[in-house]
């Protein structure tokens, strides 16, 4: 079982050559197809002082769209089989959550800034409806051996998801660890689940160590983070949990912060 191709978004306004970077390792390492793709919504026009001011024009979106295909096909070198990109007028998050049914794995870049719908993605939208999983790459991060992978196990829909779209990673990890976090009178429980995704693993030919902690006064992510900066992981696999609220979505903690701040990169399935 392994990737046979990956979806990597690229903002509009910027030049992300250490992501585009690591998604080429990553498609060199599963020898999958590496798809680029960049979109950007026209904006309506708007009153500003009783003046109807114009948004920017479809052709002057197309030419920025452009330049960015430009720029991916130079730093990734041309004459490369297996690469493509797409550019695409509409709303970057309804557009990469389309684009998806043609990935098995999408690569965004983290951000935690709130930006606009017409040129900004909005990375916990994309989990939810694109349905494939999703690495969250941090800042400043230019590649991913995920030679160490840690999963930070819940019993819920979404864990058992990110575990069976992270088989691919966890194949080729060299080491695996299943961590859970519980109150204390639920550590019995809590390791029988853990023990049987391990099991679950094996069957697929993968060992994974199973560690159960309580839960401390720090959060959720706080505790993951550290778990796996102390034993020098380099790729968390979680899912992304959350509730719906007045009919919008609103994620919980951890979720919420590991796609904010998590240093390390973050497969996460919905």
């Amino acid at each position: 079982m392994s990737y046979t191709t990956l979806m990597l978004y690229v903002n509009a306004d910027s030049k992300p050559e250490q992501l585009l970077r690591l998604a080429t390792g990553l498609a060199n390492k599963f020898d999958a197809t590496l798809i680029g793709m960049s979109a950007l919504a026209v904006r309506p026009p708007f009153v500003a002082d009783e003046v109807v001011v114009e948004g920017v024009s479809e052709v002057d979106i197309r030419k920025k769209l452009s330049k960015r295909e430009k720029w991916f096909h130079k730093i990734v070198g041309t004459g490369r089989p297996n690469i493509e990109w797409r550019s695409i007028i509409a709303s970057p998050t309804d557009a990469l959550a389309r684009e998806a049914r043609s990935a098995d794995l999408i690569v965004i870049a983290q951000d935690p800034e709130i930006r606009d719908v017409y040129s900004a993605l909005d990375p916990a939208r994309v989990i939810l409806k694109a349905g494939r999983p999703v690495l969250v790459v941090p800042a400043g991060v230019g590649s991913l051996r995920a030679d160490h992978v840690v999963i930070g196990w819940k019993e819920t829909r979404e864990a058992r998801r990110a575990v069976q779209d992270a088989l691919p990673f966890l194949h080729e990890a060299v080491r695996v660890n299943i961590v859970e976090y519980c109150s204390a009178d639920k550590k019995e429980a809590t390791w029988q689940h853990v023990d049987d995704v391990a099991r679950f693993l094996s069957r697929h030919e993968i060992d994974a160590d199973a560690e159960v902690f309580v839960t401390s006064q720090d959060s959720d992510s706080t505790q993951l983070t550290q778990y796996a900066t102390d034993r020098g992981a380099d790729l968390l696999v979680t899912g992304a949990y959350g509730h719906s609220r007045l009919g919008e979505w609103i994620f919980g903690g951890m979720t919420r912060d590991l796609l904010m701040s998590s240093p390390f990169c973050c497969l996460m399935s919905h």
